[in-house]
């Protein structure tokens, strides 16, 4: 990984927020999902009344789970945006799908502390293949594209919806090409843009499109607790935090407590509220505990990918 430098006082487009600010949001959501991953690994697969009997309120991040992982250590959801950053900045801030699976069969050899099922099966696919697009299936209906996509949406900040959904699926695809999957990507990327740029008018909308689109994401009105890997399941989850929740400590705290695959819904809740409020607003003892390697990578890659957003 490049040095880590001071960001480029680029200037940014009529409407948008100030360089220095954008760069703030854009670390924050970085530090948000790697906080939010390493908040969440310690309680993933617990449910709710597991967690309490176990921890009461879960707030720190301590490590452990069924993991066993080291305070401060990260899972998949973090390893697999930054190995997805590392391609894109290597392809001059192109999202290109080749790109991606070798990035992610780099990532899946190096032995990560954990791999979904749907990412490994389409990454041995991939190897056997050469095709860096899975085939269709509604069973790959999983969160493993949208843990990951930080780096996507970043990188389009800016753009239309429709570069923005081929530059989600040239990453998506190589392991979930669904259509609930791309379209929670969307959202998501959306709901990115909306904090990076400070536009809550723009969240809502994205929000509406995806329910109008995709019937099955609209809330239910039961608090949704132990959400599985599904991403109608993390979608639910995610939303009705966002919902009940604007600040980033109450709302990461709610996420994890929640239970089920909170790694994953820690680092989604985690980036989209680092991308509305910035970095000073993680909590100083939270950032503190994050791996330093992690903590150092999750800086470069949002300070590099949003001044190729702001070139571009």
């Amino acid at each position: 990984m490049p040095p880590v430098t001071a960001p480029r006082q680029r200037s940014t487009p009529t409407g948008w927020p100030d360089a220095r600010t954008l760069r703030d949001r854009a670390v924050g959501a970085y530090l948000g999902l790697a906080i939010g991953d390493a908040l969440g690994a310690t309680v993933e697969f617990m449910t709710p009344r597991e967690i309490q009997a176990r921890h009461g309120v879960h707030k720190d991040i301590t490590g452990g789970g069924w993991l066993r992982l080291k305070a401060g250590q990260v899972t998949d959801d973090t390893t697999m945006a930054l190995a997805l950053g590392e391609a894109i900045l290597a392809q001059d801030g192109q999202v290109e799908p080749e790109a991606c699976a070798r990035a992610f069969d780099d990532w899946m050899r190096a032995k990560p502390v954990d791999i979904g099922n749907t990412v490994r099966r389409n990454l041995i696919t991939w190897r056997r293949t050469g095709e860096a697009k899975a085939p269709y299936s509604e069973h790959d209906a999983g969160n493993g594209a949208a843990m990951r996509l930080l780096p996507v949406a970043l990188v389009s900040l800016g753009r239309s919806l429709t570069d923005i959904a081929t530059a989600n699926a040239a990453q998506a695809h190589v392991t979930h090409h669904n259509a609930l999957s791309d379209a929670a990507c969307e959202c998501l990327i959306a709901l990115i843009h909306a904090g990076l740029l400070h536009r809550p008018a723009e969240a809502l909308i994205a929000i509406d499109r995806l329910f109008d689109t995709q019937p099955v994401f609209k809330l239910p009105a039961k608090r949704v607790e132990n959400p599985s890997g599904f991403i109608v399941d993390t979608m639910h989850a995610v939303l009705q935090t966002l919902e009940d929740f604007e600040d980033v400590f109450p709302a990461l705290v709610d996420i994890v407590n929640r239970g089920g695959d909170a790694d994953t819904t820690g680092a989604i809740v985690g980036m989209l509220v680092g991308a509305r409020h910035g970095v000073d607003a993680l909590p100083k003892r939270w950032v503190r505990a994050l791996d330093r390697a992690t903590r150092d990578r999750c800086t470069y890659q949002a300070e590099a990918l949003l001044d190729h957003a702001l070139r571009h």
